[in-house]
């Protein structure tokens, strides 16, 4: 499946971890379980919402790591009684999100069976687009070249 990203090679510098993220991604056999949606809700913020019916917020860990967001929790109690119908999964699980450079987050809220991720990317102005004009050298630059 590399392969298929060679046209990208020519005129991409730095861009295999994404590559290989993109082969990765396209080998998991993830079951579904949690469903997830992930928005975009601005210009630089992003919302990640788990569905976690049934989980209270102490039974949740929220784990960010290098640039992966890692959402999981411990099977739950068994109800009282006898089930006649399981119909809500009680489960143990795990999801992993890969998170791009500069994005953190930015807080979390579990309400309604429902758990909210709040994201935002924060570029630092170094990383950011500026215009360099012909003739000139940053400082960095000519230092090395004395």
């Amino acid at each position: 499946m590399r392969n298929e990203f060679m046209p990208y090679f020519r005129s991409t510098v730095g861009f295999d971890r994404l590559f290989d993220s993109l082969v990765d991604r396209g080998n998991e056999t993830a079951d579904g379980y949690p469903p997830y949606n992930i928005a975009k809700t601005g210009a630089d913020a992003y919302r990640v919402t788990v569905a976690v019916a049934g989980f209270a917020a102490d039974e949740i860990d929220i784990v960010v790591q290098e640039n992966f967001l890692s959402v999981s929790a411990a099977t739950q109690s068994e109800p009282i009684g006898t089930l006649l119908h399981r119909g809500i999964a009680s489960r143990s699980f795990s999801r992993r999100f890969q998170l791009a450079d500069h994005v953190r987050v930015d807080g979390a809220t579990l309400e309604n069976g429902l758990l909210w991720i709040d994201l935002v990317s924060e570029v630092p102005e170094a990383k950011k687009p500026h215009t360099v004009k012909i003739g000139s050298r940053t400082p960095a630059l000519s230092a090395k070249a004395a």
